[in-house]
């Protein structure tokens, strides 16, 4: 194994699949994720979701940065936060809300389970 890896997903096959149906709250959202290193607890890797709305709840903490695409995330106490290119942010434990993606939005993410 490598010591320095680039986050890419050249070289990596993706996986892909869908919310639950009984997440879904519009639309047809397909997920692509392209996992880079899983170690125990810890897993990292790119993911990519095509237009769509989700119900979304959160047992581990999630750095996330944007690569493209631009979505809304909401909370269920009300908060919402427009995401695009470049924005990155942490969805810590407990959290439960929606993932609204209005262009198809492509991230990096690394994942404390």
């Amino acid at each position: 194994m490598d010591l320095f890896q680039r986050v890419t997903p050249a070289g990596a096959l993706p996986e892909e699949g869908r919310p639950a149906p009984e997440r879904v709250i519009a639309g047809d959202p397909v997920h692509r994720t392209w996992p880079l290193e899983e170690r125990g607890a810890l897993y990292a890797g790119i993911w990519e979701s095509t237009p769509g709305h989700w119900r979304i709840s959160y047992d581990e903490w999630e750095y996330c940065r944007i690569l493209s695409g631009r979505s809304v995330i909401r909370d269920d106490k009300g908060g919402e936060w427009a995401i695009g290119p470049g924005d990155s942010f942490i969805l810590r434990p407990g959290f439960k809300g929606s993932w609204q993606v209005i262009e198809t939005t492509r991230k990096d993410y690394v994942i404390l389970a």
